[in-house]
C-alpha cells in the first residue's frame, strides 16, 4: 500500500495493533512496537483527538442470533444525503454510504427478529416520499470483515509483532472467532476458511440489560475505563473485567478500529456485487477475501450472491484490480462496480457533531 507522508509507521503500527486487540494496555504495545508508553499514549491521543482513529466494542450478529441485510436504496437526487443522514442515525444501521451518482444509499441493516426488519423494510422506507425505490439481500455468510479488519492485510506489524500482541498476557483470546466465525492466525488473518454459520448451530446468548449498556459505552469507545463501565453498569470493576471476558470468549463482544484511509494511502472505495453459480459460490468468496484490497465480503441472497468492498490507492489502481484479480475468477459471471461517493456512517454509532472523514 502507498503510504502517505501525514502518518509515520508508529502510527500505522498503532492501528494494527488496536485492530488485533482494541483494549491492550499502551505498555504491551510499546513494548512490541519497541517505542515507549509515552510515544504510544501521545500517538494514540493526538489520533483520537482528531477524529482519525476509533477503537469501537462491537457485538457479532451470530453470537445474537441477528440477521443482517445490505440495502440498496434509491432516492431522488436532492433527497439522497438527507435519507443517508436519517438511516445513519437509526441505532440498527452501520456502513451508510453515497454511492455512484449520489442517488443511491447503501446501508447494512442488523435486526433480532423478523419483525425489526419488516419494520425499516416494509414500511418505513417504502412510506419515505423521497425514496423510489429499495432492494434488500440477506447476507448469508461472511468470508471476511468484522474483526478481520483491512489493516490485518496492510503488513505494518511482523508476523512476529502480531503474536506477541495476541499472547502476551491474555491481551484478547487468541484464535478468537471473528464475526464469521473464522479463526485468527498469527499473521492477523485467517488460518483457513471460514467456518460454514449454518453448520455452527449454536444457541443466541441473551444479554441482560447491564450488558446492554456495558456494550452500549464499548460501541463508543471500545478503549473506555474499566471506572466508566463499572458507573454504566452498577457492577464492580472486577466484575466488569470479567463479564468482558466472558462476553468475548462466547464471541459476543470484539473490537474493532475505524480510522482515517489515509494513514494507508487508500483514496478509493468501491462496492462490488456479483453473480456466481452456487457450487462455486463459497470458493470463489474464499478467494476475494484473500485479495488485499477486501475489507468485507459476503454470500447473500439475490441476483447478485456475492458482495465485496474494496479500498484501493486510487482510480486507476481499482481498474487493475478488476482487470486482474477479479477477472481471473472464471465463476464471476455478472459484475456490477459502484464506487463510494461519501461514507455517511461507519461499522460504530455516529456521534454528535462528527463530520464523514474517508475511512476503511
Amino acid at each position: 500500500m502507498v503510504k502517505t507522508d501525514a502518518f509515520d509507521e508508529v502510527d500505522r503500527q498503532l492501528v494494527h495493533a488496536l485492530q488485533i486487540d482494541g483494549r491492550a494496555p499502551f505498555a504491551r504495545i510499546a513494548a512490541v512496537l519497541g517505542v515507549s508508553d509515552q510515544t504510544v499514549a501521545r500517538r494514540y491521543t493526538r489520533l483520537r483527538t482528531r477524529g482519525l482513529v476509533r477503537v469501537l466494542g462491537l457485538t457479532d450478529t451470530t453470537a445474537l442470533g441477528e440477521v443482517e441485510w445490505s440495502l440498496r436504496v434509491q432516492c431522488r437526487p436532492d433527497a439522497a444525503l438527507s435519507v443517508a443522514e436519517a438511516l445513519a442515525r437509526r441505532a440498527d444501521t452501520s456502513w451508510v454510504s453515497l454511492m455512484t451518482g449520489g442517488t443511491e444509499i447503501a446501508v447494512v441493516v442488523r435486526s433480532r427478529s423478523g419483525q425489526d426488519g419488516d419494520e425499516l423494510l416494509l414500511r418505513e422506507l417504502p412510506r419515505t416520499p423521497q425514496v423510489v425505490g429499495v432492494t434488500a439481500q440477506c447476507l448469508l455468510h461472511q468470508f471476511f470483515g468484522g474483526q478481520q479488519g483491512l489493516v490485518n492485510k496492510s503488513g505494518a506489524l511482523s508476523e512476529r509483532q502480531v503474536e506477541l500482541l495476541r499472547t502476551e498476557e491474555g491481551g484478547g483470546p487468541p484464535s478468537q472467532a471473528g464475526p464469521g466465525g473464522g479463526q485468527t492466525d498469527p499473521g492477523g488473518g485467517q488460518a483457513g476458511p471460514v467456518a460454514d454459520r449454518a453448520a455452527e448451530a449454536r444457541v443466541p446468548v441473551v444479554l441482560s440489560e447491564a450488558d446492554e449498556r456495558l456494550l452500549g459505552v464499548l460501541e463508543i469507545d471500545g478503549r473506555a475505563p474499566l471506572a466508566e463501565l463499572a458507573a454504566a453498569t452498577n457492577w464492580s470493576q472486577s466484575t466488569v473485567r470479567r463479564r468482558l471476558a466472558e462476553l468475548r470468549q462466547q464471541g459476543v463482544l470484539f473490537f474493532d478500529v475505524d480510522y482515517d484511509m489515509r494513514m494507508f494511502g487508500l483514496d478509493t472505495r468501491a462496492a462490488l456485487w456479483m453473480s456466481v453459480s452456487p457450487a462455486e459460490l463459497h470458493e470463489t468468496g474464499e478467494r476475494i477475501a484473500e485479495h488485499p484490497e477486501v475489507a468485507c465480503c459476503f454470500a447473500s441472497t439475490g441476483q447478485h450472491n456475492l458482495f465485496a468492498m474494496v479500498s484501493c490507492t486510487d482510480v486507476p489502481a481499482l481498474y487493475r484490480y478488476l482487470t486482474t484479480r477479479i477477472a481471473a475468477l472464471p465463476a464471476i459471471r455478472l459484475l456490477e462496480t459502484s464506487p463510494m461517493i461519501r461514507r455517511i456512517k461507519g461499522p460504530g454509532p455516529v456521534l454528535a457533531g462528527a463530520s464523514p472523514r474517508r475511512r476503511r
